[in-house]
């Protein structure tokens, strides 16, 4: 059976894989086995972003080339995440939690919002690969 979420438009698929992440960040107080949550939460994040600026930033690039300022702008957030990532494993607090979690729905938002329309006329079943699901 094929994979629902390949029916769904691009920017579905993005927000859906955004709340993913989004439940994933959540739980990062709660499991008894934390080191090991937060380097499955930080790989898939890592995931993903490279996947975006592999696949869809370049394929937004090509078709729509108006992006490429939002798309730079997205860039340096994935730069500021991967710090952000980097100072929660060095040092697991709350404040770090809170603070990667400000940044990433910030992130997530300003991302959904901005290339929604672009990435719909993108073929949705190019997802995994150009989104990291």
């Amino acid at each position: 059976m094929a994979d629902h979420t390949r029916l769904l438009a691009l920017s579905h698929q993005l927000a859906d894989l955004h709340n993913r992440l989004r439940d994933q960040l959540a739980d990062l107080d709660a499991p008894a086995d934390l080191p090991t949550h937060r380097l499955a939460f930080c790989e898939a994040l890592t995931h993903h972003h490279t996947s975006e600026e592999t696949g869809a930033f370049t394929q937004l690039e090509a078709e729509s080339p108006e992006l490429r300022p939002i798309l730079d702008e997205l860039r340096r957030d994935h730069e500021q995440i991967v710090t952000a990532l980097q100072q929660l494993a060095d040092n697991p607090t709350k404040l770090q939690r809170d603070t990667l979690a400000a940044l990433l729905e910030t992130h997530f938002t300003y991302e959904e919002r901005k290339l929604a329309a672009a990435l719909n006329r993108l073929d949705p079943t190019l997802g995994p690969t150009l989104l990291g699901t």
